[in-house]
């Protein structure tokens, strides 16, 4: 919207005539009246209450003004005694209003997010005593305005207000309502500074308007006589303002004069002249400036040269550098200086004493020099003539400097629940989210997801919610005195309105089931229960929430609910009382039930019953209200009498231990909080912690789930199939009644929270209340993991920094260690007498700190499982009462300890390992000018390369302290209204995070912009602790509950703030400085989560840190190698590295025994990733449609994500070696490539490039994509293969140019946002046409000399096909939805321009896909549709001339060579068409081609599936088809032949297994099929397919006689049928099925000497079976209920382990359990040797993902099996079977998804869900990782010799060597 009509200024009452009330509304007493002071007519608003009395602009809230003037003008008179309330909605860029009010009303400023108050100090007649009294006080000033009020003229910076206040960005006005008591005379908006006391003349002679500056508008003004001065009669009045009157913050009259003080130094009138005498300094400058500027006569017609400011003119003789002349000397002593008078004469100079304070300076047309003086201690100025119109500044002006990014924090999410009350809750209408207050904040989460968003706008405890009927209108309330609520359109989440209640205290809400009637309870100022009913039905028209009635009374009100069916009629209930209500004339009136026996008991809910039938009236329906006493009573609405009363017994103990079901009896009954009705059950909650559901006659509980706490608050969900339960503990939940599973949503703190700290290896966070309770969370997910509970308060947590182990103070001096795996306390010390107010572990994880509210400080070993006292100092520390989290901090280098103590205004700095005192520093003492001893609060060390320690003291300061001296280095003052509770610094030393009273500061550390910091709200208590995630992408705060906010700023926007970031110097391999240990813990923290932007290096390679405890117990052994990190997108090859190692663990043999199955498990660097990409999110906001046609090509859909660190290893040093890809992507477009000429053959499988030598069978593999390959394009010469994928950081899509001479990758490409969907090289290869899929809708064009992009166009519909013209090298076509188009390539000099011709196919087609194109050699261009048809186009009409069927289904491919014509189609076949008499038709109509059609069919050939690819010799005789059944054909036309190339499963492969020789190997495939291949030419030997089932495991049968292998040629598999087959090699026959299992067999296995299989399913049950019989021999149900996951056997002693048996099996199943067994087949034997249980914390929900367990032997070391699996850890665990424990654990990066040992036992492999392969070295932890695959692995498996590996990953199947070993 253009305004440029805005300027210079706009009227707003005349712009949107006021007077006629059709643009503008007026409630109340509002009228006009002549203003004997202004002589004209004004607006008066009177009235008690402000808001029934008010001028509103625009009419209605939905209006908007549009004003976009930066300054507003309000002209207004408050009315003496009286107070008034004006009303600003402003909105901000980001379409944000925010309500700006300011009143006399106001004690104080407040703010939210969306509302400003601001007090409003009224000023009075000049000289009167008001005036006098107010310039000296200094609060008491807001009230009633004084008696001799102005008028006044208020000038609003309304961009700098929202800027300061904010942090937004102002956009315009949208409305403003004046409130009584005042008079209005005029409004108005301008980008000018407009000075009431300038005059027009003097604003056109001095040129002020130029500069921003200019008079009051005339129609604007107030009058003033001839000989007065304007602010003798008026004020004027600047917001901000630098008034000093309390209290802060509030709109006031300045200090200073109003405009002309901001103005530039000008002098508004000519005086005489005459002489003074000045001083030597000042005659030395005059003389000097005349020599420079050189002053010559001006001509006549020249007008006055200005300039409105001068350097500044220095003074010598102990004049302070920089500091103007200063009227210090008095008036006799510049008039004694010699020689003043005679240099200087009477028409030079001139002093002029400023009345108002004000320097002016003006430069005469002459050559003389005026000087003006004031008498204030303020500056003077000094001015010469000048020749030309040159501008000297006298100070630098520059644009404000801020901190971004800006917002620099969002929230992401809360921990917490309830505040106020636990008893609201709501589901929306879809039953998809739940919404409930956390303190202020209204949260939303979505129940599937967590995703939490959020409502802010409350300044207190939210206390009351309600929804409308379909939930696009949420209502809430807040508790305290000034209770307000507030009405949101839910989807929007906006606040349409908020209003007063009149009310405090708002206990409940209820909104009609349209939204049109809202009812509210609360407390009067008596004390007594008010009914409030408001009329909400234009709210989302944008208009005023009206009160209908309201009510007092003295009954008890818990509950009160509108009736969903009649808005006019309420019922409540409360203690002694169920009452009914009702509004009639504008009356609320209520009727009591006669409860007759029950008038004494505390009723707490009530609830209508559901549905309606339509032979009854809408009232005649059933009340349920229940009690505490256990009762519930059915009333009858209609007629107001009680049918039945049931009530809720305890249940009766009978046999033993067992409990009965509820009865409704007699006797003492348990209490009911809340109660729901739906159309087929109720649900109650009760106070003994149970949810029940039952029948609406109440006769038995079919279904209950049981909480911790008293269930407060029930809700059914509008399906009727979900329950929403609260409990007064702060646990959140709901029962699905389907499934009858609980999902627990949220649990909090039901008191404070004091202190919190953060595990960065596992993303835990430990929190303390004075709930007395311990808790952690999993800091993704938000549930609770552990919940601790203490008899005394828990004060102050700090976690381990490496193991899953935390330390927690307590009030009563207690310090106590606890162990999260194995939940037990390791270690208990009291060494302090009171209260525990700091707790620390050192960085290095060596010492912890303990610091007590009596002055004493402890030192404990944390390197020893006890936690040793070593050493324990009394009154050093502060004593200090209540909860302190910060009280003392440890250095990032674990060297230095700092605390405050043993004064308040000491800082004490001691050695972290001795406790030897270092330094100590005296805050008190730094503040030389302060007159208050000012003490220290709270400490916090910078990092280490910093150097500085921070200490926040007790006059709101913060002060930076060198870390070594002690020395003051920096100082900010006022950096929050109260003390400073917490504060924290990042690990780059970038920024500073401070928390006091409820807000948070996000500060530039090193303060270098003019607005250092950014405000955030939104907790509604005190903030206890502040302080970054490890990972430094994001913040947490406690108090009221957890918040976590996302930390938005990035290394793009530091160097946009111009942050220097100081480049660190590369560390050497095989030394390691004194902060390496720091680094690496530094890394090791990181989460892994992926950033928004890439990391700015700022260190060489890495050092990680080695160690493993020996068994002897004997100290750590370090070894440094260097790490190589790679990224995802090309992992780094530079330099010779060595590998990289994972941690291994060893517990000391003194340990074994007590460590049950779990070791003190340490965690590599943290390399994880999260599993959401950023490509799926930004593809999801994408609304276009995929086309209809298969053509088009969609990558496989994957839930998998790429590791964002990968350790790859050294060129030549690999473990592996990739040797053949078996398979074809057959979901690729165009992926294939054939030379029949060179027999250059490529295809892709996964994200793997495949050369293969058809002769030889040898392949070649490219590797450079981490996607799925989309197509493929050859250069004409055959010497260069372009291919194209999704990139795996979500950014474009990447094309890699690959040399097929080399394999080498020339460059790489980037341009479409989507995948590419086709790609082609030009005749002479100069050009590389690209086009995007549905998502780009762009074609690009490539130099293939450089690869630059020469030029793009963007299409409107998405493209399938695209090819150069074989005649002409700047011609090209292209086809797509319903189009051609026909480019051309126009290029002059270096500009290049894509010309399109867009044709749409021919009308009688109908709507149809272009699938396909290809061009003859005739001017011929031949396109193809998805319903089967064939286009001829005339390439010099560009018309389509003939059209005929090809074939039933969609046509993807078209290939033309000579006359004929070859297709391929969704319909399995290809057909090969004689064209010849088409060339013929082009000149004829399409009438007659149809007519005289002759393209005939030659040949027809069925193949497997879909046709995606095909390349043909140049006759069509022979080429190769490749189908969406991941084949590749050979075609011979002549021979009518068809041959299998390249076979792979086309859906996901489920099991490899090696035949025991190494000459066979099988795959098995969701399809059914079980393939055996030759090891040696991976070839298909034969497949044995089953119809319409899944063959889910297979195992080759061992050989009985090792010599012949005769035995190894049977393969049993195992399918989702529950049958196991037994299939022969020698005669490709099935030679048994047995049927073992009722549900899906998931792991089978061959005994060792092959006589049995054993089989294991998915509900856990394992059969052994006999080969030979066919018979199952035996069933074991030990692992009933858990699907059986692996099973493997090996050979053992015969005595071994004390039982019978040359044969040990185990199996694992997915609840973590492992069994071991011992057997001996011959004798019938198999006995139970072992079972192994592994903890895990629980799931946020079932349907998570979670690893498989897996458990394997080693081969190497005889009793010691492997495992991994979901857990405390990511870990392999190696268990001994002789020693029955753990003996060692190595850490992994990602969870395991897939397990394989060597036989030789020198090499681990696994696989995880971020595609990664790593292979790991299970004697020292060395490690490799792979990236070969597109999704995620799930087999890994080495062949029986240890020489070769199969990976899988979906349909992928990757051979590799094993090298090495």
């Amino acid at each position: 919207m253009s305004n440029v009509w805005q300027h210079p200024y706009v009227n707003i009452f005349k712009h949107f005539k006021v007077e006629e009330w059709k643009k503008a509304t007026k409630e109340g007493d509002v009228t006009t009246i002549m203003d004997k002071t202004l002589k004209c007519t004004v607006y008066r608003i009177r009235g008690a209450i402000p808001a029934s009395n008010y001028i509103l602009l625009p009419k209605t809230s939905t209006q908007s003004l549009g004003l976009t003037g930066r300054y507003l003008y309000l002209l207004f008179k408050p009315t003496p005694e009286k107070h008034f309330v004006v009303h600003l909605d402003v909105a901000t860029k980001d379409c944000q209003v925010i309500r700006i009010s300011f009143s006399n009303l106001f004690k104080e400023f407040k703010s939210t997010a969306t509302w400003l108050q601001f007090p409003f100090v009224c000023g009075a007649a000049k000289d009167s005593v008001y005036d006098h009294t107010s310039k000296t006080a200094k609060q008491d000033l807001v009230g009633p305005a004084p008696s001799g009020v102005r008028w006044t003229c208020l000038m609003m910076d309304l961009r700098y207000t929202l800027s300061i206040y904010l942090n937004r960005h102002y956009s315009h006005l949208k409305s403003i309502k004046f409130c009584s008591s005042l008079l209005v005379k005029n409004a108005f908006t301008s980008d000018l500074v407009c000075d009431p006391g300038l005059t027009f003349a003097d604003a056109k002679q001095t040129g002020l308007t130029l500069q921003g500056f200019g008079p009051m508008p005339r129609e604007m003004c107030f009058p003033v006589h001839s000989g007065e001065n304007w602010h003798d009669l008026y004020d004027y009045i600047r917001f901000p303002s630098d008034g000093s009157k309390m209290p802060f913050d509030s709109i006031q009259k300045g200090q200073a004069n109003p405009v002309t003080a901001h103005l530039p130094n000008v002098n508004l009138r000519r005086q005489q002249t005459r002489t003074v005498n000045i001083s030597k300094p000042i005659k030395d400058r005059v003389s000097l400036i005349q020599q420079i500027v050189s002053p010559k006569m001006l001509p006549r017609h020249c007008p006055p040269l200005l300039t409105t400011s001068l350097p500044e003119l220095c003074l010598t003789n102990g004049v302070s550098q920089g500091m103007l002349l200063t009227d210090t000397k008095r008036e006799d002593e510049l008039q004694n200086e010699e020689g003043a008078a005679s240099e200087i004469s009477s028409p030079g100079i001139e002093i002029i004493s400023g009345g108002d304070h004000s320097v002016h300076v003006f430069a005469q047309k002459d050559n003389d020099i005026t000087i003006h003086r004031h008498d204030s201690e303020a500056e003077e100025t000094m001015a010469t003539k000048i020749t030309g119109p040159v501008s000297l500044s006298a100070k630098k002006v520059h644009e404000l400097t801020k901190l971004l990014p800006d917002p620099i924090l969002k929230l992401n999410r809360i921990i917490g629940f309830g505040g106020s009350t636990t008893k609201s809750a709501l589901w929306t209408k879809t039953g998809v989210s739940v919404v409930y207050p956390c303190h202020a904040v209204i949260t939303s989460m979505d129940v599937a997801t967590g995703r939490q968003r959020f409502f802010f706008g409350h300044t207190d405890k939210v206390s009351a919610l309600s929804f409308n009927g379909n939930s696009t209108l949420l209502a809430s309330a807040q508790t305290g005195n000034h209770s307000m609520v507030r009405i949101w359109s839910y989807p929007k989440g906006a606040c349409l309105t908020m209003f007063k209640t009149h009310a405090h205290s708002v206990c409940c809400l209820s909104f009609s089931y349209n939204g049109g009637v809202l009812c509210g309870v609360g407390k009067d100022n008596h004390g007594k229960n008010m009914v409030v009913l408001w009329n909400t039905s234009k709210v989302n028209k944008g208009g005023e929430v009206v009160m209908i009635a309201k009510a007092h009374t003295d009954v008890d009100i818990q509950t009160m609910k509108i009736a969903f069916f009649d808005d006019t009629r309420m019922i409540s209930c409360g203690r002694g009382n169920i009452r009914l209500w009702r509004v009639r004339s504008g009356a609320l009136r209520s009727c009591p039930v006669n409860l007759g026996e029950y008038h004494s008991q505390e009723f707490t809910d009530v609830a209508f019953e559901e549905g309606h039938c339509a032979d009854r009236e809408p009232e005649d329906r059933t009340v349920y209200a229940c009690s505490k006493s256990g009762h519930i009573l059915e009333i009858d609405y209609k007629t107001v009498i009680i049918r039945n009363v049931r009530r809720l017994l305890p249940s009766q103990p009978k046999h033993s231990q067992r409990r009965e079901k509820q009865t409704f009896n007699t006797g003492s009954g348990i209490a009911i909080n809340s109660i729901s009705i739906s159309s087929t059950f109720c649900a109650t909650g009760s106070e003994d912690g149970f949810l029940r559901l039952w029948p609406l006659d109440f006769s038995s509980v079919f279904l209950e789930a049981e909480h911790e706490g008293p269930v407060n608050f029930v809700s059914i969900g509008s399906e009727g199939l979900s329950i929403l339960a609260a409990t007064s503990t702060g646990n959140l939940g709901y029962l699905d009644v389907s499934s009858r599973k609980y999902t627990t949503l949220m649990r909090s703190h039901v008191d404070t929270i004091l202190a919190f700290s953060i595990d960065g290896i596992r993303r835990h966070i430990a929190t303390v209340s004075l709930d007395n309770t311990i808790r952690v969370w999993d800091l993704d997910s938000m549930q609770q993991l552990y919940d601790f509970i203490s008899e005394d308060i828990p004060s102050t947590v700090s976690f381990h920094p490496m193991q899953p182990v935390f330390a927690c103070g307590f009030s009563s001096g207690m310090v106590r260690v606890f162990s999260i795996a194995r939940s037990t306390i390791l270690a208990e010390h009291k060494q302090h007498r009171g209260q525990i107010t700091g707790l620390r572990f050192s960085p290095n994880g060596e010492y912890l700190y303990s610091a007590g509210s009596m002055g004493a400080l402890a030192l404990y070993s944390a390197a020893e499982q006890e936690y040793h006292v070593i050493r324990v100092l009394g009154n050093v520390v502060v004593r200090r009462q209540g909860w302190c989290p910060d009280v003392l901090t440890v250095s990032d280098d674990s060297r230095s300890l700092a605390f405050v103590g043993p004064t308040e205004y000491i800082v004490t700095v001691m050695d972290a390992c001795s406790l030897d005192e270092l330094l100590r520093i005296d805050v008190s003492i730094l503040d030389l000018e302060s007159t208050n001893l000012d003490s220290a609060v709270k400490v916090c060390y910078a990092p280490t390369s910093v150097g500085h320690l921070l200490v926040s003291t007790s006059s709101n300061k913060i002060l930076w302290l060198d870390a070594k001296s002690g020395r003051l280095i920096r100082e900010v003052s006022n950096v929050h209204k109260q003390q400073c509770s917490s504060l924290s610094v990042s690990d780059d030393g970038q920024f500073l995070i401070t928390a006091g009273e409820k807000v948070v500061k996000v500060w530039d550390y090193n303060m270098k912009h003019d607005v250092n910091y950014q405000v955030f709200i939104g907790h509604s208590e005190q903030i206890q602790q502040v302080n970054f995630a490890p990972d430094q992408l994001g913040i947490v705060t406690v108090g009221d509950a957890v918040y976590i906010w996302d930390f938005l700023a990035s290394p793009a926007e530091l160097q946009h703030s111009k942050r220097v970031l100081s480049p660190a110097k590369p560390q050497s391999p095989l030394k390691q400085d004194e902060n390496s240990e720091t680094n690496w813990n530094q890394k090791r923290m990181s989460s892994g989560m992926p950033r928004q932007t890439v990391p700015v290096p700022i260190s060489g390679p890495s050092c990680l840190d080695i160690s493993a405890i020996s068994r002897a117990g004997q100290e750590d052994l370090a070894s440094l190698y260097e790490e190589r990190v790679g990224s995802p997108q090309r992992c780094s090859t530079a330099g010779p590295l060595q590998d990289s190692f994972l941690r291994i663990t060893l517990p000391p043999s003194s340990l074994r025994k007590s460590l049950p199955f779990k070791s003190s498990l340490e965690c590599h660097n943290g390399l994880e990733t999260e599993d959401l990409s950023e490509e799926e999110k930004k593809l999801t906001q994408n609304t276009l449609a995929c086309p209809d046609a298969y053509k088009h090509f969609t990558p496989r859909f994957k839930t998998s994500s790429l590791a964002q660190n990968i350790i790859t290893p050294p060129t030549g040093e690999e473990y592996l070696k990739l040797k053949a890809v078996i398979g074809y992507n057959g979901n690729g477009r165009g992926n294939m490539f054939w030379n029949p000429d060179t027999g250059l053959f490529i295809y892709t499988c996964g994200c793997v490039v495949v050369v293969e030598n058809l002769h030889t069978g040898l392949q070649k593999h490219w590797l450079g994509h981490y996607e799925e390959i989309s197509t493929l394009a050859v250069t004409h010469d055959a010497q260069v293969v372009a291919s194209a994928s999704k990139n795996s950081d979500g950014s474009c899509s990447l094309i890699c140019i690959w040399n097929i001479m080399d394999g080498s990758t020339r460059t790489t490409i980037s341009f479409h946002k989507g995948e590419v969907q086709a790609m082609t090289y030009s005749r002479d290869d100069r050009y590389l046409l690209s086009a995007g899929d549905y998502r780009d809708l762009s074609i690009a064009l490539w130099a293939t000399s450089t690869y630059q992009l020469l030029a793009t166009v963007s299409l409107s519909v998405p493209i399938h096909d695209l090819s150069f013209n074989p005649v002409s090298d700047s011609k090209f076509a292209c086809t797509g939805s319903g189009f051609s188009f026909f480019c051309l390539i126009k290029q002059q000099g270096k500009d290049v321009e894509l010309k399109m011709h867009k044709v749409p196919v021919p009308e009688e087609m109908g709507k149809v896909e272009q699938t396909a194109l290809c061009y003859s050699c005739n001017s011929i261009l031949y396109t193809s549709t998805n319903n089967g048809k064939i286009c001829a186009w005339d390439l010099d009409t560009n018309r389509c001339f003939m059209t005929w069927d090809g074939d039933e289904g969609e046509i993807g491919v078209l290939l033309c060579r000579g006359n004929r014509l070859l297709t391929g189609s969704n319909s399995r076949r290809i057909r090969l068409w004689s064209v010849a008499a088409v060339h013929a038709m082009r000149g004829q109509s399409p009438e007659t081609s149809h007519r005289n059609t002759s393209v005939l069919l030659e040949q027809e050939m069925s193949l497997d599936s879909t046709v995606v690819c095909a390349a043909f010799d140049d006759v069509l005789d022979m080429g190769i088809v490749g189908t969406t059944a991941g084949t590749l054909w050979y075609i011979n036309w002549i021979e009518n032949t068809s041959i299998r190339l390249i076979s792979g499963h086309k859906n996901k492969v489920n099991d490899v297994a090696f035949s025991q020789d190494e000459t066979y190997f099988a795959t098995c495939a969701d399809d059914g099929s079980v393939r055996v291949w030759s090891a040696a030419t991976i070839e298909l030997v034969v497949q044995f397919q089953v119809l319409n089932q899944s063959c889910l495991c297979i195992s080759w049968r061992p050989a009985v006689h090792p010599q012949t292998h005769r035995d190894s040629k049977h393969i049993a598999a195992g399918y989702s049928d529950g049958t196991l087959r037994f299939f022969s090699i020698r005669t490709m026959e099935m030679e048994m099925k047995l049927h073992p299992h009722q549900d899906e067999i998931t792991a089978i296995q061959f005994s060792v000497d092959g006589q049995v299989v054993l089989s294991g399913g998915k509900n856990g049950l394992m059969a052994v079976n006999s080969h030979q019989t066919g018979m199952t021999i035996r069933l074991i149900t030990d692992h009933r209920g858990a699907a059986v996951t692996s099973i493997q056997c090996a050979r053992k002693g015969y005595n071994e382990f004390g039982l019978e048996g040359s044969e040990v099996w185990l199996a694992s199943s997915s609840d973590r359990r492992v069994s071991i067994w011992v057997a001996d087949w011959q004798k019938g034997k198999c006995e139970l040797l072992d079972w192994l249980s592994f903890p895990a914390p629980s799931t946020e929900k079932e349907s998570d993902w979670l690893p498989p367990s897996l458990a394997v032997f080693s081969p190497s070391e005889p009793g010691v099996l492997l495992y991994v699996g979901y857990g405390m850890e990511k870990e392999i665990t190696f268990y001994s079977l002789h020693e029955k424990q753990i003996i060692k654990s190595i850490a992994l990066t990602h969870w395991s998804t897939c397990l394989s040992i060597c036989p030789k036992g020198n090499l681990v492999s696994v696989g995880c869900q971020e595609r990664l392969l790593k292979l790991i070295n299970p004697t020292n932890g060395r490690f490799q990782d792979f990236i070969c695959h597109s999704d995620s692995l799930h087999i890994c498996r080495f062949s029986p010799s240890g020489k070769q590996l199969f990976t899988s990953a979906y349909n992928e199947i990757l051979l590799w060597d094993a090298q090495g070993l």
